[in-house]
């Protein structure tokens, strides 16, 4: 009667599917119901790798358009309160170890039935004509498929997710698995060839998904890699190879339980991390205790998964794959992700991933110091972060930096502004905003909240004043700020000179995007709150007594465009950079330097251009680290000014005499605001650190410091 898209399974030789279902428990967590599996009818395209199977049975949950979803994940960011009540909430409907081996004990069951794909449930509903890209995940070499049932709810808002099940007597070739892989990601570009396929591996299935991504050049993949066991020959496994099934002794099989419990990651750590974080909720203790007993409980399961004779075979399967991928690594050209874990007993995965990438043309790695060899059913990892921070969510052939962007949740926005809290707690930013009225107010309430809005400012030395800002406009009032970003923070030289990518993940999961006329335009059409800083680099990376001195084009650049679609341009300022450091050697300094002026020119050549055809200072674009040193820390003040309505005056502004104009009018606002501030900071008793600590001493740490009178 209807199309089956949730757990729905089939293989690639129209053996049976199935689907399993969820059913909420009492306290609000799904759990299966064995009584559920449903039979489904294989449609004739089943044997060419399709996914794609029709169900006789009525469904037990209500299927949201795509659209639907879409719409909720906008919404999200505007109706959750930025809360640890919030995080907690998030992070608690989360799937745990323990439903790892629940569910597997179903999944391995044998019946005789080749590889097949499934879709969990808590993926969501697919609809195929979705704009969500196709999401393919190829198992270790545990082979259930369920190593990423602590991502499956997350990657289902964004994904159309199916996960490779490889049942545990089957004995199919690293061949046949390609070929399956390869008809299915064939069967999707016949279908929709403009979106992307991820095929997400870890340890064997990296080995399958590079492997796929050499073979096939023309495909339009996106890979990432968790621990790929392309370092199969120095791993600890190897060791058993040798040992034919028939010699396992007893004492064998519990060396084997002990390098399988390896591949679950560290409970322990799991459980830890919860206490640190402070949940001390009991069902969150409970939860984490679940996982902590969890390896002694569930080693029956794990021997169940790998019984000692698919044990061999899958190491065997999983050295012709390594073997494989190695010698066709010049051949992989798709976008790729490397997932590095520190703690990853069986395999050498961060000098892996290092080698890996200086192979591959282009890619990137991220590391997870704490994680083990299953990366993704360890605690904190979040993939939909993780590809999100490196930039390589898109939908189509090339990333839409505005319609691809996915809105933080509670938990990354928490975890954003906690890595610049240090900053907010050091400097106790004051951030004072303008009503309608033209009062001044200490907050944000001043900022309209409906936009287009266009935040216009100046830098500060090396941008860092909008590291507390961002998160703050959505922590107080529920507004996501993109910022417009210099392309260093979205591209990288391969050989390096330029601070890696990571180092920007952040600005990514905020919503930054390149500077460009057309992401500009597209940002100011959907109506987004947009920070836009004209002095760009020359302003950030100012020379010595050059504090507060604007850098701007001569000539607008964005009041033409606000007017267009009747957007509000809100003028700010910021001041309290001369009182955290003092510039010691600046650029023209460094320049007197020959080894120092190599360096400048080279970083310099290798990023992308801007401003080429803008004279004055402010296309001066070299890219520099001036020297300072820190002062005792003053505090930092933002003030922004009344808003300047375009509302109307589209036609006025066409003219580019009274564009001028108005250029014109918020610079010298954006001026009056630095003087503004850095008058009144002189009557702040609170703008040095011993006030403001004796003032917390007395008040409590979360008590909010006073400041000068408006």
């Amino acid at each position: 009667m209807t199309t089956a898209v949730g757990a729905c399974v089939f293989s690639a030789d129209s053996s049976l599917a199935f689907r399993r279902d969820m059913t909420p428990s009492s306290s609000g967590n799904a759990k299966r119901n064995p009584m559920s599996k449903r039979l489904a009818v294989p449609t004739a395209t089943a044997t060419t790798g399709k996914i794609e199977t029709t169900s006789k049975t009525m469904r037990s949950f209500v299927e949201k358009t795509s659209s639907e979803l879409e719409a909720d994940t906008k919404q999200r960011i505007k109706l959750e309160k930025y809360s640890s009540e919030s995080e907690e909430q998030e992070g608690n409907s989360r799937k745990w170890l323990k439903d790892y081996f629940d569910e597997a004990k179903d999944m391995i069951k044998s019946d005789g039935g080749p590889p097949r794909w499934f879709s969990p449930l808590e993926c969501g509903s697919h609809n195929r004509n979705s704009r969500s890209p196709l999401l393919l995940f190829l198992p270790g070499i545990d082979g259930v498929g369920l190593g990423l049932i602590r991502q499956h709810q997350r990657l289902g808002e964004i994904f159309d997710v199916w996960c490779l099940h490889i049942p545990v007597t089957d004995r199919t070739s690293f061949s046949g698995l390609l070929k399956l892989i390869e008809r299915t990601i064939r069967s999707e570009n016949c279908r929709s060839s403009n979106r992307p396929v991820y095929l997400v591996g870890e340890s064997l299935g990296a080995c399958l998904a590079l492997a796929v991504a050499a073979r096939n050049p023309d495909m339009d993949l996106v890979l990432i890699l968790a621990n790929p066991a392309t370092s199969f020959r120095k791993s600890l496994l190897q060791t058993i190879m040798p040992i034919p099934a028939e010699l396992m002794s007893g004492q064998m099989t519990l060396t084997l339980s002990y390098l399988l419990s390896l591949l679950t990651g560290d409970p322990l750590k799991m459980a830890m991390d919860s206490i640190v974080k402070g949940l001390f909720l009991q069902s969150t203790i409970q939860e984490r205790s679940q996982d902590f007993v969890a390896m002694s409980s569930y080693l029956p399961v794990l021997a169940n998964i790998l019984p000692k004779e698919t044990l061999l075979w899958k190491l065997e399967l999983l050295k012709s794959a390594s073997a494989y991928a190695n010698a066709r690594l010049d051949a992989v050209k798709a976008q790729t992700l490397i997932l590095c874990s520190g703690r990853d007993q069986l395999l050498p995965s961060e000098e892996e991933g290092d080698r890996l990438c200086r192979a591959l043309p282009n890619c990137q790695t991220r590391r997870f110091g704490g994680g083990g060899h299953f990366l993704f059913l360890e605690d904190g990892v979040d993939l939909v972060t993780t590809i999100k921070g490196a930039g390589y969510y898109r939908r189509g052939r090339i990333v839409d930096y505005v319609s691809d962007f996915i809105p933080p949740t509670t938990i990354e926005v928490n975890k954003v502004y906690e890595e610049y809290r240090w900053m907010v707690d050091l400097t106790s930013s004051v951030m004072l905003s303008t009503l309608p009225d033209g009062k001044i107010v200490r907050g944000l309430s001043g900022i309209p909240s409906e936009g287009p809005v266009l935040l216009v400012g100046n830098h500060m030395l090396l941008g860092l004043e909008a590291l507390p800002m961002v998160p703050t406009f959505m922590i107080e009032r529920n507004i996501l700020v993109r910022a417009i970003a210099h392309p260093m923070v979205f591209f990288n030289a391969k050989d390096g000179g330029l601070p890696d990518l990571v180092t920007y993940d952040t600005f990514r999961i905020m919503g930054s995007v390149p500077v460009s006329a057309i992401n500009f335009y597209k940002l100011v059409s959907s109506k987004a709150h947009v920070l836009l800083y004209p002095g760009g680099v020359r302003e950030a990376f100012h020379r010595k007594g050059e504090e507060y001195k604007l850098f701007w084009p001569e000539s607008s650049e964005f009041v033409r465009v606000a007017a267009a679609f009747g957007g509000k341009i809100v003028p700010f300022g910021v001041v309290g950079e001369d009182d955290l450091a003092q510039i010691v050697v600046d650029y023209n300094d460094q320049m007197k330097i020959p080894y120092l002026r190599s360096r400048i020119e080279e970083q310099t050549e290798k990023v992308v251009s801007l401003r080429t055809d803008t004279g004055g200072e402010v296309a001066n674009q070299a890219m520099h680290v001036p020297f300072y040193i820190p002062k005792v820390p003053g505090r930092l003040y933002y003030y922004f000014g009344k808003p300047i309505e375009t509302k109307g005056r589209k036609q006025e502004l066409r003219d580019k005499k009274k564009a001028q104009e108005l250029y014109l009018q918020v610079k010298s606002e954006v001026e009056k605001c630095i003087a503004y501030l850095k008058e009144k900071r002189e009557s702040d008793p609170y703008r040095n650190i011993l006030s403001r600590l004796i003032h917390q001493a007395a008040h409590g740490l979360t008590s909010q410091i006073p400041t000068f009178e408006l």
